[in-house]
């Protein structure tokens, strides 16, 4: 099951990363500035939000599978839309429908995930679903480079508007893998063993989420703050010299280093406690952030983007890993909704006090707001594990 997840988020990164690097341009294109860049992407994952949470605590009573199937060819008809955008309010209700998708699969997908693997092993196993995430992700941009290069004598909005719609088409792969490979009832050995994991299951779903898992919820909250859009760090490659067929090339290298960090570090949060290793990968981004606010120069952003990674590595896996520590077996999929609806929502103020100090205050002050913030989560999380059943997680 890791691997068979493993290879839809593939498929998924491998449409979406596509054409994410290019929106920037592309709502350039139809009209649309900075401050909208930041209203649509942090509108679009906290419009995701509740649903995450809705769909995290279905999951605990209903059939993953299918949730995390529809979350996956949602999305795939939403780049569609992006394709045939007219004005900047049409690509918003597409990345919102896009959103809405991944809510509905975040939570069960990590849930089914959590729950096929052994609790030692589950840093391991993010790890692996993540790196193929990050290798969809590397591939895409060179899909989309590869496209434009191809589409050079055309007009680079028809150029951009083919790019979407091939990409669109490479999202259904997602949602198919799952339908066909994963079985219905998942991996039970028995109806015996079946039936005895559903009751264990019910009796969870009814109780409380530990107090652990709230405080973790709470530090994952003020990361989130500082976790704007990569929009804004694709923006700010444009601004230091980089075209449009460049920065996917660009893209493709910062989800190359994440590909290959994502198992190495998953791994490294079962031997170390998780919160110090979430920790470290914070404390890699508020300075990664930090050296984005005050590049000048395209090797200094390069250099950046490859740092950049290494909060990735460290800390993805080991975050789901620790929400999966902090809740019993059977509420995995409510801790999951709670964990992403959270930090979605928390993903519209972020983005848009990004764009805003972006648009009055400029890239530089922008950019070191979120790498403090960062900083400042680190922080709190280390001292909210120091001793605690967080600290002790691995």
């Amino acid at each position: 099951m890791v691997w068979l997840l493993g290879f839809a988020s593939f498929a998924n990164d491998v449409s979406s990363e596509a054409i994410f690097p290019l929106l920037p341009l592309y709502l350039a294109e139809l009209g649309g500035g900075v401050g909208l860049l930041g209203l649509i992407e942090g509108s679009a994952d906290a419009v995701s939000s509740g649903v995450k949470v809705l769909a995290g605590r279905w999951s605990d009573r209903g059939p993953r599978r299918l949730l995390v199937v529809g979350g996956y060819g949602l999305p795939a008809l939403a780049r569609a839309g992006i394709a045939a955008a007219l004005a900047p309010w049409h690509v918003l209700l597409a990345r919102l429908t896009d959103r809405v998708g991944k809510g509905i699969r975040s939570g069960p997908r990590d849930a089914l995930l959590a729950d096929a693997v052994a609790e030692e092993s589950a840093g391991r196993a993010f790890g692996v679903q993540r790196s193929l995430d990050h290798l969809g992700a590397a591939v895409g941009p060179l899909v989309a480079s590869g496209l434009l290069l191809a589409l050079a004598a055309l007009p680079q909005e028809r150029a951009l508007r083919a790019t979407f719609a091939v990409a669109a088409a490479l999202g259904l792969v997602a949602p198919a893998l799952v339908l066909l490979g994963l079985r219905p009832g998942g991996s039970s050995t028995s109806t015996a063993t079946a039936t005895g994991k559903r009751n264990a299951n019910a009796d969870a779903a009814d109780r409380p989420l530990s107090g652990a898992f709230w405080r973790y919820l709470a530090c994952a909250a003020i990361f989130a703050l500082a976790n704007s859009s990569d929009a804004f760090l694709l923006r700010k490659a444009h601004d230091v010299g980089y075209t449009a067929a460049q920065v996917p090339l660009l893209w493709f290298g910062h989800h190359l280093v994440k590909a290959l960090a994502g198992a190495p570090g998953g791994a490294l949060s079962d031997r170390l406690p998780r919160a110090w290793v979430v920790a470290g990968g914070w404390v890699a981004y508020g300075l990664a952030y930090l050296g984005f606010s005050a590049a000048n120069a395209r090797w200094q952003v390069a250099a950046l983007f490859g740092f950049y990674a290494l909060y990735h590595g460290l800390a993805e896996a080991a975050e789901r890993a620790l929400v999966a520590d902090a809740a019993d077996r059977g509420a995995r999929g409510r801790a999951y909704g709670w964990y992403h609806g959270v930090t979605g929502a928390v993903a519209l103020p972020a983005s848009v006090l990004t764009g805003w100090l972006w648009s009055t205050r400029g890239a530089g002050e922008a950019l070191a707001t979120s790498g403090a913030l960062a900083l400042l989560a680190a922080g709190v999380l280390t001292l909210s594990a120091w001793g605690g059943r967080l600290g002790r997680a691995a």
